[in-house]
């Protein structure tokens, strides 16, 4: 059954229109887009997808596939409220996106929704914010209120923050609403701006899921977070986009261990971030290795947020090797646990999803999750 002939089955009559907002894969820039930094993601083909209507009366009723809900969930549109720990807590991401309409000054539509996934959870691949940004795309659609890919972003963004408890940077929206078919975005987590770089031709970008589940709001992320804060107030600097490695080093004894480490981490990526923009440019296969794997090991040692599955799988990436078409490989996401990825040739793109699936059920006797995607169009929303 289709997710469109699900929401006919749940509400009785037929959706009005689809929204569909993709996950991302960052493919450089990790834990820099709450420091100011710059990213390098793409939006992805699998996402989150809501087939919805007008309601027929005040409340809305949601219905999430795969969660065992016997009924939709149901709320008065314009009163809803947070979810504690014993509530339906995926709500807080729709509630805090109709939150942030709200304070626009939108009088909330009534709507039914039926939403539907084919984007991992858990993997680091920004589930939320594509789940966000749908719900966006619907709240705009039914209301007429029509943001620009900043704006929605940024509601989407204070969703995550207020209502979800993660304070998280700007990137996973703005991928999830900017991506570009073809290339990989540019986004400069400062100011805002962006641009975008041609993902070379006959390059796959393959995505394993180790199936470890992270929470980034158990506080690990917000530790991060703080300790980079923390660090930049030693510095006696605003933002690490203003710092330099030289500064960092002098820095080391009055730093400590801990927080010299994260602010290397914060300030070497930032650096690989440009170089990567500009070896994509040039199509310069060495320089993208070296600057994917130099950005792992940036994230294992100075921030401490991959795990051993990761680990074991970006080894198993450049033992695949460049002569059998890897480009460069990296964990991806939020850490502790999720995903990697790699860029390689679109030839031998399925040889290495092989070889990473074959290496990861020889080391930890269970499956991979491994996908090639590509880069593709950011949220839409259209009539059916």
């Amino acid at each position: 059954m289709s997710s469109g002939e699900s929401f006919e089955s749940v509400f009785g009559r037929a959706p009005e229109f689809v929204s569909r907002a993709p996950g991302r894969i960052n493919l450089i820039g990790e834990h820099v887009d709450y420091l100011d930094g710059c990213v390098m993601p793409i939006a992805i083909d699998r996402a989150i997808t809501i087939h919805f209507a007008r309601a027929r009366g005040s409340q809305s009723r949601i219905w999430p596939e795969g969660f065992g809900l016997e009924e939709p969930v149901s709320f008065e549109t314009n009163n809803f409220y947070r979810q504690g720990p014993d509530g339906v807590q995926w709500l807080n991401y729709v509630f805090g996106v109709m939150a942030g309409y709200q304070d626009d000054g939108l009088v909330m539509p009534a709507f039914d929704a039926f939403i539907s996934s084919d984007l991992p959870t858990g993997a680091g691949l920004s589930s939320s914010a594509a789940l966000e940004m749908s719900v966006a795309m619907l709240i705009e659609r039914l209301s007429g209120m029509q943001k620009d890919v900043v704006e929605r972003a940024l509601i989407c963004q204070k969703a995550e923050h207020e209502w979800a408890g993660v304070p998280c940077g700007i990137m996973d929206q703005f991928a999830s609403g900017a991506g570009k078919a073809g290339q990989v975005l540019h986004l400069d987590c400062r100011d805002l701006s962006f641009d975008y770089a041609p993902l070379p031709e006959r390059v796959s970008v393959l995505t394993a899921d180790t199936r470890v589940k992270h929470a980034l709001g158990d506080g690990e992320y917000r530790k991060r977070r703080e300790s980079c804060e923390e660090a930049a107030g030693i510095l006696g600097i605003d933002s690490f986009r203003d710092a330099t490695l030289a500064e960092v080093a002098a820095a080391k004894e009055e730093l400590g261990d801990l927080l010299y480490r994260r602010a290397r981490h914060a300030v070497t990526e930032m650096q690989r971030v440009e170089e990567f923009s500009d070896a994509l440019r040039k199509d310069q296969s060495d320089r993208i290795a070296n600057l994917m794997r130099g950005s792992h090991n940036s994230l294992r040692d100075d921030f401490e947020v991959s795990c051993e599955e990761l680990d074991v799988l970006v080894d198993a990436a450049y033992e695949f090797g460049p002569e059998q078409g890897l480009i460069g490989s990296r964990m991806t996401g939020g850490g502790f646990g999720g995903s990697t990825v790699s860029l390689v040739k679109s030839e031998t793109a399925a040889a290495l999803k092989e070889y990473l699936e074959k290496s990861y059920q020889q080391k930890f006797g269970r499956e991979l999750n491994c996908f090639i995607t590509s880069a593709e169009d950011g949220a839409s929303c259209e009539s059916l």
